[in-house]
């Protein structure tokens, strides 16, 4: 009986090592695929890509599987970079590892395995599926603490129509077990962190790099100047530090944070005090994805969450003439534009939008 043939991400983590581990157990034939997917010349170049297919290659060896190496550097630069640097130029902060998803590890990636060969392709991400015949449900990962749906959020049903995610019941305890117990060489290794292709450098002067900044004046909720900021590409609704400001003669001795800005004085908008001016209801949001069926889009009920590490809130969706809102039963604070807003009803992951 031939083997069903799948098409692995090997990033040269130790997740990625252990799901190719439990697909060869599962009976598949089973091929790695390291993606490298940023080009950088110097010394502190991002990823530590070659350290990484080093491992993923040690790994694959050890599981005594192929493992090969493929090139999408152009079509990152063109898909995801791009829209990275011209969100932070509209003053929004982006997610770039969402759009990776949707662009690289579901789009070309899949690709390429096809001519490998592959019926499904896996990777290491914490989440579930849940293939019907007409449908496709994604999933919340056990381990809630590690669940991955966030950036998936933009992945389109189609792409995972041929999908594997073999951690989907494991939690990160038990994946480090088993790398142990399999004597991989990724079973200690740190997680990743933080963009890609940042890597270990300050974020400000990676930025610094491709977005020259323009000096302007901080100022408070009046217009009265406070101070100068480097770059309002530099700062984020919400941020508590980083832009200078000591004691004010007249103000409290609370910490300044971000409350908005003005692009077109290019000033960057502070307050100091409990931060209630970050507090919204409501939020708009646009190129919104919905995975699998969802039936009546008009209006109803979920729970979203606007960045990563939020817990799950509950609100309304409500959808016409092509723009969707979404009205939160308790206020949220600091609500980004750029970030994404994913929505869930109880262990499903619905999809979500960039908030604008």
């Amino acid at each position: 009986m031939n083997k069903k043939r799948v098409v692995i991400g090997m990033s040269g983590g130790v997740d990625s090592s252990v799901a190719a581990k439990l697909l060869i157990e599962n009976g598949y034939d089973v091929i790695g695929l390291f993606m490298h997917n940023w080009e950088e010349d110097g010394d502190d170049g991002a990823c530590c890509a070659a350290a990484d297919f080093d491992d993923a290659r040690a790994v694959s060896a050890k599981l005594g599987i192929p493992c090969y190496s493929v090139n999408f550097a152009a079509e990152y630069q063109e898909r995801v970079f791009a829209y990275f640097l011209d969100a932070y130029k509209k003053g929004r902060t982006p997610n770039p590892d969402v759009l990776c998803n949707r662009e690289i590890k579901f789009g070309p990636f899949s690709r390429y395995a096809q001519t490998l060969g592959a019926e499904f392709i896996a990777t290491g991400h914490y989440c579930g599926i849940k293939q019907f015949k007409n449908d496709t449900h994604l999933l919340k990962a056990r381990d809630t603490q590690k669940d991955q749906t966030y950036f998936l959020n933009q992945v389109k049903t189609k792409q995972l129509s041929n999908v594997l995610f073999p951690l989907a019941n494991l939690h990160k305890s038990e994946v480090r077990q088993i790398a142990k117990t399999e004597n991989l060489v990724t079973a200690k290794k740190k997680d990743s962190t933080g963009i890609c292709f940042i890597g270990e450098r300050k974020f400000k002067k990676f930025l610094q790099t491709y977005l020259p900044a323009q000096s302007g004046d901080i100022v408070d909720a009046s217009g009265r100047v406070l101070g100068t900021h480097d770059g309002l590409l530099y700062y984020t609704l919400g941020q508590r530090k980083g832009f200078g400001l000591g004691g004010i003669a007249g103000e409290g001795q609370n910490r300044w944070y971000v409350i908005g800005k003005d692009l077109a004085k290019n000033r960057l908008i502070v307050s100091n005090g409990e931060g209630e001016e970050l507090f919204s209801s409501v939020l708009t949001m646009q190129d919104v994805n919905y995975i699998g069926t969802v039936g009546e889009k008009h209006e109803f009920r979920a729970a979203a969450k606007c960045r990563y590490r939020q817990e799950e809130q509950p609100c309304t969706v409500f959808t016409q003439n092509n723009k969707t809102t979404l009205r939160f039963d308790t206020p949220q604070r600091a609500v980004t534009p750029g970030q994404y807003a994913v929505l869930y009803q109880e262990n499903r992951c619905l999809g979500g939008g960039v908030i604008v």
